[in-house]
């Protein structure tokens, strides 16, 4: 974990209520994908955590969606402005596991995190299919950039307004070799179930510090309690255990 001033570069949106961010800065502590930040808002006693879309040296990409005040505060920051960063939070997802084949899915805001998996697993050599699962068309977002990096795209709307109807289980291809998920517990309890080999979800969680010292974010594990934050939020398939 490191902690430092990042300049905001570009502030757009993407869609109605998500947007992206992209923050210059020390990115060192960032060495895995799936990881997050926790970002220091003025006002703001909690920091928010964010998942981090993309890294490369000195420059940091994430892509947040407008739910509270903290977010909407964030929506109306310009270029220029400074934020007070947590880099390097999370365990993130382990690449070796993937096989040959592996499929990606993402779940509206549960997008962002596999960009910077997908670019990493294809420049290994990787055959990616990635499946990205929103409700309807409007807020779609990612589908060409992961299309860019060379992976197999399938959009998923709730509503069969774009893509293929229904959710991200609708779509797994026929043959993959491992799977990796992020998004909202509905959506990664389906996956636990459609899916017939190993793989690593990520969670979404509320979070109280960030980094382990306030126990808030802790579930139960084959293994004993887990914090969300610190040990996760990637969890192996095998390890989790879903309330009733």
């Amino acid at each position: 974990m490191k902690q430092g001033f990042f300049e905001i570069v570009k502030n757009v949106a993407l869609t109605a209520d998500v947007y992206k961010m992209e923050l210059a800065g020390d990115t060192s502590a960032v060495t895995v994908p799936g990881q997050f930040v926790n970002i220091k808002l003025e006002g703001k006693f909690l920091r928010r955590p964010i998942s981090v879309n993309d890294c490369t040296d000195g420059l940091l990409t994430i892509i947040y969606k407008v739910v509270g005040e903290g977010t909407a505060q964030m929506a109306g920051m310009q270029a220029g402005e400074k934020l007070d960063v947590l880099t390097g939070l999370g365990n993130g997802y382990d690449l070796s596991a993937a096989g040959d084949h592996p499929v990606l899915l993402g779940g509206g805001v549960g997008v962002p995190p596999l960009y910077m998996l997908a670019k990493q697993l294809i420049a290994a050599g990787k055959t990616v299919s990635v499946v990205l699962g929103f409700n309807k068309a409007s807020e779609v977002f990612y589908e060409q950039e992961f299309r860019a990096l060379g992976a197999h795209v399938t959009v998923t709307t709730v509503d069969g307004s774009m893509g293929v109807k229904g959710f991200v289980t609708d779509a797994l291809p026929e043959s993959y070799t491992y799977f990796y998920t992020c998004g909202p517990e509905p959506m990664l309890k389906a996956v636990y179930g459609a899916t017939d080999t190993s793989g690593q979800m990520s969670f979404e969680e509320r979070m109280g510090c960030g980094f382990g010292a306030c126990m808030g974010c802790s579930c139960k594990t084959l293994t004993g309690y887990k914090r969300i934050c610190k040990e996760g939020p990637v969890m192996r398939k095998e390890e989790i255990l879903w309330e009733n």
